[in-house]
């Protein structure tokens, strides 16, 4: 038996929104994400919920349903995280979340290293980057001279 449970990553991030059923929606118009489980609390609260992209598994929920969790929107834009998803085509995933209203950070471009990235926030304010590997080689050079101090 894997320590992992079946189709998990060894790491997912939860996110607190304010607004998790909306945020839900919007990240699947925007993002691709899917919800593969949403689980409701006793009084019709979200009480927990998965989300797929590809190979990523993220999950949604409430702000306040931990002691002191907020979305953005509440610590006056401030942020705590970050998450990075590789796509398979950055350049539709970019022009999809454009179009469904994310505000671009990082415009998309190819970065020495070898991947095709852009950074944006989302409907709360989180910040997100997205990328593909599109130069294998760049990004072992990056590598060798991160490696050697360079």
């Amino acid at each position: 038996m894997s320590y992992v449970p079946k189709d998990w990553t060894p790491t997912s991030s939860a996110i607190f929104y304010d607004d998790p059923r909306a945020a839900i929606a919007w990240l699947g118009k925007a993002f691709g994400f899917e919800p593969r489980i949403v689980v409701d609390g006793p009084n019709g609260e979200l009480m927990h919920s998965e989300l797929v992209c590809g190979e990523a598994v993220i999950q949604v929920a409430g702000a306040g349903g931990m002691p002191g969790s907020a979305s953005p929107r509440k610590l006056e834009g401030a942020f705590t995280q970050s998450l990075y998803v590789f796509v398979p085509d950055v350049d539709a995933h970019y022009a999809t979340a454009k179009a469904a209203g994310a505000e671009i950070v990082r415009e998309l471009e190819t970065q020495h290293y070898g991947d095709r990235t852009y950074g944006c926030l989302d409907c709360e304010g989180h910040p997100w980057y997205f990328g593909q590997r599109v130069d294998d080689e760049a990004w072992a050079r990056a590598n060798a001279e991160a490696g050697t101090g360079d």
